[in-house]
């Protein structure tokens, strides 16, 4: 759940430049950041060029038939009673557990409101948790979504499972570092996620390891659950190139990162005015190999079905070849938390299944709208007017995200609205339209029915991209 971000200014190249069966349309946003003070700075309304699926003047829409997972009924490779990840010819799948080709598309927060009117409109609307999740399951069903994302009501989810035909796939979000830095102090929260002193993790610490340990052997409530995609180990950790001088500043002179900073800089015969790119780099990926396979080795020990999905990139870490390229020895699929652009990046699209030679899921998104009547100051997502545009930005973003052959799918940020009358609400969530549901569970009809149009249609969206690809070579 990320903060606020200076939204850069970005350009791309056009499908029609490349193709000339594209014509774009416009839908109006604005962006939001912060000055140098910390202020909040909105900006003004501009257009964006914007992909839907109507626009596209060769691509014939087509039925494709789902199997209970949501895969595609046409393409199947072996099945292992659950899922992995599997690259046919350059393009990453998602296997499910039947052996059919899948890409996830799923709902972050899938739970109940806590304030007073969202507890008020369950009462009315569901009056229990039971009737709740089964009538959310099919909605998200029904408009072409097949999974739950983070911050859902897991325990929910794998009751309703049991009774349903169609089961949604969920994931876990884990808390290694987090709950360690709890546990030893240190850690505080800001917009979004938890900070750590220096903007550094306790991953040198020896005792970490034992923790994870621990913590790890929870997951053999899970071990044999054919619905779950796998686990998050934590969210949004500080991840940066100046983690060397971040733990060089540490106050404590015993404490085991600014020890180990200190060795290595020894060993590499330089003091801190001659740390360069180059070293700041070798050493993020030394901390980054030290947590992931800690992380890795412990989920493994206690649950060998499930994928370790990474612990959601945000930041700069994501485009930092060396760091990604040691993430990528560990995870079976990269999360990242992809804030800041109307149309994804080709280029780091490819580069991170370049560096990592994994696939990726974008593990947050969302765009807010301003007729939701809320005030839409927090988080991190753009604005535009109404639930329509929402919904258009939507399939524009994940166009993009179809386009690459590294995808294997996408969270959306989030099941309900932000209630601003939520007393001691996390900072990044306080009121802002997020939700496909608002604060009385009413669903936003113009938005679901755009998503669910481009849902639906994600296994010939995908094979129209391929052959446009193709015939482009």
């Amino acid at each position: 759940m990320s903060g606020l971000f200076v939204i850069g200014s970005f350009t791309y190249e056009l499908y029609a430049q490349q193709t000339g069966n594209y014509k774009s349309v416009d839908v109006e946003s604005q962006t939001r950041g912060r000055d140098s003070d910390g202020k909040v700075v909105i900006a003004d309304y501009k257009p964006f060029e914007t992909r839907l699926i109507d626009n596209f003047k060769d691509y014939q829409p087509k039925d494709v038939k789902l199997g209970r997972y949501g895969g595609d009924l046409t393409r199947s490779t072996k099945a292992t009673g659950f899922f992995y990840t599997h690259n046919d010819n350059g393009r990453w799948f998602i296997v499910d557990p039947d052996g059919y080709y899948n890409f996830h598309i799923a709902v972050n927060s899938i739970n109940t409101g806590k304030s007073a009117r969202n507890k008020k409109a369950f009462a009315e609307k569901f009056s229990s948790k039971e009737n709740w999740i089964g009538k959310t399951t099919a909605l998200l069903i029904q408009n072409g979504f097949n999974g739950s994302g983070s911050w859902s009501d897991t325990e929910a989810i794998v009751a309703a499972n049991t009774r349903a035909k169609k089961p949604l796939v969920y994931t876990i979000n884990l808390n290694f570092m987090g709950s360690y830095g709890d546990k030893r102090g240190g850690t505080y929260q800001v917009p979004g996620h938890k900070a750590y002193p220096k903007n550094t993790i306790f991953v040198f610490d020896p005792k970490f390891e034992a923790h994870c340990e621990d913590e790890a052997k929870k997951l053999l409530r899970y071990k044999g659950d054919p619905n779950l995609l796998g686990y998050f180990s934590d969210n949004e950790m500080p991840l940066h190139l100046q983690y060397l001088e971040g733990y060089l500043s540490m106050e404590d002179k015993k404490d085991p990162g600014y020890l180990a900073a200190t060795k290595w800089i020894a060993e590499k015969g330089i003091n801190k005015e001659q740390i360069t790119d180059a070293h700041r780099e070798e050493f993020l990926a030394l901390a980054a190999s030290r947590y992931f396979s800690i992380v890795r080795k412990a989920i493994k020990k206690y649950d060998p079905n499930h994928l370790y999905l990474g612990c959601r990139f945000y930041a700069s870490e994501k485009n930092i070849a060396r760091f990604m390229e040691t993430a990528g020895k560990y995870l079976d699929i990269v999360s990242i938390n992809y804030y800041g652009v109307w149309t994804p990046n080709k280029q780091q699209l490819h580069n991170w299944g370049k560096w990592t030679k994994k696939p990726f899921i974008v593990t947050e998104f969302y765009t807010k709208g301003e007729d939701s009547g809320l005030g839409n100051t927090s988080g991190a997502g753009w604005i535009v007017r109404t639930q329509a545009d929402r919904g258009k930005a939507y399939q524009n973003f994940c166009l993009g995200l179809l386009e690459s052959k590294n995808c294997v799918g996408w969270h959306w940020f989030k099941y309900q609205d932000n209630d601003p009358t939520l007393v001691g609400a996390e900072p990044s969530n306080v009121d802002a339209n997020k939700g496909i549901v608002d604060n009385h569970y009413q669903v936003y009809t113009p938005l679901l029915k755009l998503m669910k149009q481009l849902n639906e249609q994600r296994y010939q969206l995908i094979n129209y991209f391929d052959k446009v690809n193709e015939l482009k070579k």
